[in-house]
């Protein structure tokens, strides 16, 4: 099994479900799908992240970290959870964040205050320069940091998808296609190399939430070729192989469109699932407009990978709510 090779520290409840969506199936007249809840991993209110973070957990206090040091934007996952991580372990936290602090606290960045993080906010400033400068003060200050990658997609975090691939295979029959948002690539890299080192023959698609296709395969590609290396089967993944979908990325990140709001709109009162603006969001509404467009085979089984997130709803509630 994929999943003796790595250390890892349990933060999350796994296996997250797998279950079939009756309802949308039957709206969209088209494909079968099916959802895997990564939302319900259960580290505070869940997502993709958790599972990435227990290889990393693993790694730091290894090296005797005492502070989980990485950066987001305000209302990003992947610190709430790095924060909760630390928490659950006794280890301190500190949040870089992009930007000016908001007026109103609210979603992940509430959930970050509770949880005890140290927020550094840019005011302007180059993200990853200030990340960088807060590590190094933290070394400084005898906090034993460690810098948690962006997104937690580094080869050892996106490992946790392969992982995840061995989890979900297990679960069910294989699906025709896995469709998953797409951004610092860690997740998508993951199921990719997971696919290579499994034999899984469907197909990963992507929907980038704000890079370009050709930039985003790329990444996945060199993550993916790495994390086969890491599990011990070096394997060269191309980006001719890495399949994204670029059309709903415009927008830019985190900027709420009709495409969002429709498919949180869909997902909530076709099957009670909620779903986040920034990731799940345009990622369901890409794969509802590739069910519409045919994209997929009348009755071929289409998993969707949530990947959580939910706690931004509240931070968009006056442009998802009703006026």
């Amino acid at each position: 099994m994929l999943s003796e090779r790595l250390p890892r520290i349990a933060l999350g409840t796994f296996p997250t479900p797998v279950t079939a969506l009756p309802r949308l199936s039957a709206w969209l007249d088209g494909p079968d799908l099916w959802i895997k809840r990564d939302d319900l991993t259960g580290l505070a209110m869940g997502g993709n992240k958790t599972r990435k973070l227990e290889l990393l957990l693993a790694e730091a206090e290894a090296q005797g970290a005492r502070t989980l040091v990485t950066r987001g934007a305000v209302q990003s996952n992947h610190c709430r959870q790095t924060a909760a991580a630390a928490a659950a372990r006794g280890l301190q936290s500190i949040l870089v964040l992009r930007g000016e602090p908001p007026t109103s606290v609210n979603g992940n960045l509430l959930l970050d205050q509770l949880l005890g993080a140290r927020l550094v906010w840019t005011h302007g400033r180059d993200p990853q320069s200030m990340l960088e400068q807060t590590v190094s003060q933290a070394e400084a200050d005898h906090l034993r940091p460690y810098l948690v990658p962006y997104g937690g997609s580094s080869p050892l975090g996106a490992s946790a998808y392969a992982l995840a691939l061995e989890e979900c295979l297990a679960q069910g029959p294989a699906p025709a296609w896995i469709v998953a948002a797409s951004s610092s690539g860690g997740t998508q890299a993951g199921l990719v190399a997971g696919a290579r080192l499994l034999g899984f023959e469907g197909k990963i698609l992507g929907i980038s939430v704000d890079m370009p296709s050709g930039t985003l395969r790329a990444e996945v590609a060199r993550l993916a070729s790495e994390v086969c290396a890491l599990l011990g089967k070096p394997a060269n993944v191309s980006a001719a192989e890495v399949l994204v979908d670029d059309r709903f990325a415009a927008p830019g990140y985190g900027v709420l469109t009709s495409v969002e709001r429709q498919a949180i709109e869909i997902f909530a009162r076709q099957e009670g699932i909620l779903l986040d603006p920034v990731y799940t969001g345009r990622a369901a509404g890409g794969l509802l407009t590739l069910a519409r467009e045919g994209c997929f085979g009348a009755g071929e089984t289409v998993l969707f990978w949530h990947t959580g997130g939910t706690p931004a709803l509240f931070a968009y509630a006056s442009e998802l709510g009703s006026p």
